[in-house]
């Protein structure tokens, strides 16, 4: 497949854009490749500048659960753009997307629409600081909750990708107040919260870590964090921005049984655009400005195209069968890529959630961040290329986790197994 529309592309962008991208892990560097520039997608396709077609399990990083360009949502965008593109006041879209949150997730009575999930973690951590009156945040190796200055520390996703371990222009002053243990290490939290619970003004956890490949929270890891945090009287947040709405409909919370005091949003609630929403007990949401003293704000909040987008995805989720479907297709293709891994006599392992997966090139059982560092990473960058070579789209890092749309066809993810089959043969 000649990519040299996207080599030039590239070559122009490193001279316009740091490191030719937007995004750090979009560079492609940990598998040693060049980015594909993208012209256009449709259903479980997306096509580079040279028109080729690749079958695409990054979905933009989680959002396009139904698929690219998908009919209802298209059809909202265009009815929203035929009155406007942003207003920077109230509209009534608002506050049906509001409404659809509230009542999908029992534990948001209130929701504040934001532009990025950064926006929503850094947001309820500074309404958690400012309701508690104190400074302290726990967070766990692996977990990335946004590129705020106080949460990257062990923060996965791109920044272990391009081993980072934190970001020179934080000063030691933001991140001395923040502690990030092992996931999934109940006696470890339970003996820092004996300790220093009362100065801990929040624990915040995506319920399920997307951003160090997938994983999994074990028995008893989530329901811990609710005991001990309400114990010592701390704000417990559930970065819920890749989870909501994709491994359920009332996300990981609801699939796990558990109740955080806040949770965050994204993807999936814009359809595909910017968006981002926190939110939980009224009692904290009422604390924010303008009802009352914690302030944040955003002149793009709201904006009329992603919530018009949010609206028509949400709608469409609730369609009886929906999820079954989904993670029938996901579950086919874990298994098919595990057995593809496994007739290759190669060492492979993974996990799967609802319509997430992670598959590592490791024979550990990956249950946190170090486990997840013992995958052979250069065996996954010839995995990567001699896919992306196939037509199989895939994000460009061991550390980051696939998803499964309902425009994934069993032929299709049939076809992904076949080729992962020839790939790994060649490993």
């Amino acid at each position: 497949m000649p990519i040299d529309t996207s080599k030039s592309l590239y070559h122009k962008a490193r001279t316009l854009i740091p490191g030719g991208v937007n995004s750090p892990v979009r560079a492609c560097k940990s598998v040693g490749a060049d980015p594909l520039f993208i012209s256009r997608a449709e259903g479980p396709f997306i096509y580079d500048a040279d028109d080729n077609r690749y079958i695409d399990y990054v979905g933009s990083w989680g959002p396009m659960i139904l698929g690219h360009r998908h009919p209802d949502v298209i059809a909202a965008l265009k009815a929203a753009l035929a009155s406007g593109t942003s207003f920077g006041a109230p509209t009534e879209a608002e506050v049906t997307l509001a409404e659809m949150v509230t009542a999908a997730v029992p534990s948001v009575e209130m929701v504040r629409m934001v532009n990025s999930g950064t926006e929503a973690t850094m947001s309820a951590i500074r309404l958690a600081r400012g309701a508690t009156g104190r400074d302290l945040i726990v967070k766990f190796d692996g977990c990335y909750h946004g590129h705020a200055d106080a949460l990257l520390v062990e923060a996965g996703s791109g920044v272990a990708t391009l081993n980072i371990p934190g970001s020179p222009g934080v000063p030691d002053a933001f991140t001395a107040h923040t502690l990030s243990l092992p996931y999934n290490d109940i006696d470890q939290f339970q003996r820092l919260m004996n300790e220093r619970g009362d100065e801990v003004a929040c624990v915040i956890v995506e319920p399920v870590a997307g951003n160090m490949g997938l994983v999994t929270p074990l028995e008893g890891f989530l329901q811990s964090l609710r005991v001990a945090t309400e114990k010592h009287g701390a704000v417990l947040i559930c970065d819920e921005v890749m989870t909501g709405f994709r491994v359920a409909y009332g996300g990981a919370q609801s699939y796990y049984g558990f109740t955080p005091d806040l949770s965050c949003f994204g993807k999936i609630i814009g359809g595909g655009l910017p968006v981002g929403a926190y939110g939980g007990r009224r009692d904290l949401m009422e604390q924010v400005a303008p009802q009352g003293g914690v302030y944040q704000a955003g002149t793009l909040s709201g904006n009329p195209l992603a919530m018009a987008a949010g609206i028509a995805t949400l709608n469409a989720l609730q369609v009886p069968g929906f999820y079954e479907k989904l993670d029938t297709a996901a579950d086919q293709l874990l298994t098919g890529l595990l057995n593809a891994g496994r007739k290759a006599d190669i060492p492979v392992t993974g996990k799967r959630v609802g319509s997430m997966l992670g598959l590592y090139f490791t024979d550990r059982i990956v249950n946190s961040f170090e486990d997840a560092k013992t995958a052979d990473l250069d065996r996954f960058s010839r995995y990567y290329a001699q896919m992306r070579t196939r037509g199989i789209y895939l994000a460009p890092s061991q550390f980051e986790a696939a998803f499964v749309s309902a425009a994934h066809s069993t032929d299709i993810i049939d076809e992904t197994i076949t080729d992962a089959e020839v790939v790994m043969a060649g490993l």
